[in-house]
């Protein structure tokens, strides 16, 4: 079976390409083609769930969901999924979008680590949650076909080493402001009152994934 990607081209839009340009320019070829392939993810998430979104927001949030991680974006204290935002905000305000869509996209981008809450929201917001959680975690690895992830991995190759590169590549973007780490505090309580509570850690999944690179 084949499968060609021409059903969720990325939008041919001016806006798009410059977000392309910008996005190509200001991070690392890991990242450039990690967010590439988040958005083939999510907009096939997208049709298989039957969703309808704007695919040029859809774009946005994908393409800059990492910026965050870059030392042009990255600022002293905050959370890099908020810098990542901010940073797409900037970016569509300059482009007279309609403000309400930029709150999407600044959500999509903010929440996309935060698991359990993205894909109740705004379908913008769940895929993109949806294609960084198959990219990284391969956490719906089955629901996509051979063919599927064989085309999308042609057009923005994995490294050999992707698992510990990205994993770098999370260290590298926040190791300078280890306070916008904290996590889940549903954890904290099993661990301070359940000694047979293990915490789960999301560089396990990583490596545990089921992509083989």
């Amino acid at each position: 079976m084949t499968f060609s990607l021409d059903s969720i081209r990325i939008p041919d839009t001016a806006m798009a390409r410059e977000i392309t340009e910008l996005v190509r320019d200001t991070t690392t070829d890991l990242l450039f083609h990690h967010s590439s392939r988040v958005y083939y993810f999510a907009a096939l998430a997208g049709q298989k769930r039957g969703l309808k979104y704007d695919a040029e927001l859809l774009y946005a949030g994908c393409m800059f969901h990492d910026m965050g991680l870059t030392h042009r974006c990255s600022s002293a204290c905050e959370r890099f999924e908020v810098d990542g935002a901010n940073a797409a905000r900037d970016f569509l305000e300059g482009h007279s979008v309609n403000p309400h869509d930029i709150d999407t996209v600044w959500t999509a981008i903010a929440l996309h680590t935060t698991p359990g809450i993205p894909q109740h929201m705004h379908p913008v917001v769940a895929l993109v949650t949806a294609g960084v959680e198959m990219d990284v975690l391969g956490l719906t690895y089955p629901q996509y076909s051979d063919a599927e992830r064989e085309a999308i991995v042609s057009a923005h190759p994995r490294s050999a080493q992707f698992k510990e590169d990205i994993i770098q590549a999370f260290y590298d973007g926040i190791q300078h402001k280890p306070e916008s780490t904290f996590g889940n505090v549903k954890a904290d309580v099993l661990a301070d009152k359940d000694p047979r509570f293990v915490r789960g850690n999301f560089c396990d999944v990583i490596r545990g994934s089921a992509w083989k690179a």
